[in-house]
């Protein structure tokens, strides 16, 4: 599913260069790690790979609220530039739900900025989270209809959890959203003809937690060590466990990893389409 997205998106972005309108992402680094370094590097070659002109900022790691600031409103008014994302986690002084939302929402390729996510709020999405168009996709994949479907989704973060609740009750689907003050997990869990986990805890879901057929979707992406001392990434779910009684389940890795992606390839294009319709308007 995530290469066919990926050969989509790149048919599209062809067909844009041909009438020489360029996708241009900028992606913001603001100090600098291993992890993030290879991300990057990763992300450069995924979004190369389909015509995407890609530019990575590097900005210290002691960089002040105001001149991150400063250099995404030079990307928002930068006519060349038609996507704009920010690498997280960043330095302590940062606040990143701040500088999100300075993030023009047209070119906001991972559609996290607070005015996005109330477009999404408002059924007039404009760009929505990749990782929660990323889930409603996989699910849609096994030709559910989702309307009046007992839904549950497991953890409420602003990027994950939330948005994927709001995309679930967009499609008319009867949604229970659960927490860390939840109470009795396990009888919401085993109501859900659609259960999508986002918590970020391995092997928090087990079969006796799940209705028989469900569609399981795993979000969590954890690493955790075994007795050998080795490392093994894994997902919120007990996989092979509940592998036995769900209809559908996506792996981890896998599954939601490589659908985020092709999400986050698909925005960037979504984006110069919105950057390019409104010049074309103005």
């Amino acid at each position: 599913m995530a290469a066919q997205v990926r050969r989509e998106v790149a048919e599209r972005i062809a067909q844009l260069k041909q009438q020489g309108q360029a996708v241009q992402l900028t992606a913001i680094l603001v100090g600098s790690s291993p992890a993030a370094e290879v991300y990057a590097e990763n992300q450069a070659r995924s979004t190369g790979d389909i015509g995407i002109d890609y530019r990575l900022l590097k900005l210290p790691a002691d960089s002040s609220m105001q001149q991150v600031r400063t250099t995404i409103e030079k990307l928002n008014h930068d006519a060349t530039v038609t996507g704009i994302m920010l690498h997280l986690p960043l330095p302590s002084q940062l606040d990143a739900p701040v500088l999100q939302h300075a993030i023009d929402p047209l070119k906001d390729v991972e559609g996290v900025s607070p005015a996005n996510i109330g477009y999404v709020v408002y059924g007039h999405t404009l760009i929505a989270p990749c990782t929660a168009l990323a889930v409603i996709e996989l699910i849609k994949s096994t030709g559910q209809d989702l309307r009046g479907v007992e839904a549950v989704v497991v953890g409420a973060s602003e990027i994950a959890g939330k948005p994927i609740a709001l995309l679930l009750t967009e499609q008319m689907a009867t949604v229970t959203l659960c927490h860390i003050a939840t109470h009795d997990l396990s009888s919401h869990t085993r109501r859900g003809q659609v259960l999508v986990v986002a918590v970020g805890k391995p092997g928090l879901i087990g079969p006796d937690q799940v209705q028989e057929g469900a569609i399981v979707i795993d979000v969590g992406i954890n690493r955790i060590k075994l007795a050998d001392g080795s490392k093994k990434t894994v997902g919120d779910v007990q996989f092979d466990a509940v592998a036995q009684k769900a209809g559908y389940l996506t792996p981890v890795p896998g599954g939601v990893g490589p659908m985020t992606v092709a999400m986050l390839l698909k925005n960037t294009l979504r984006a110069a389409e919105l950057v390019r319709g409104k010049m074309g308007s103005s």
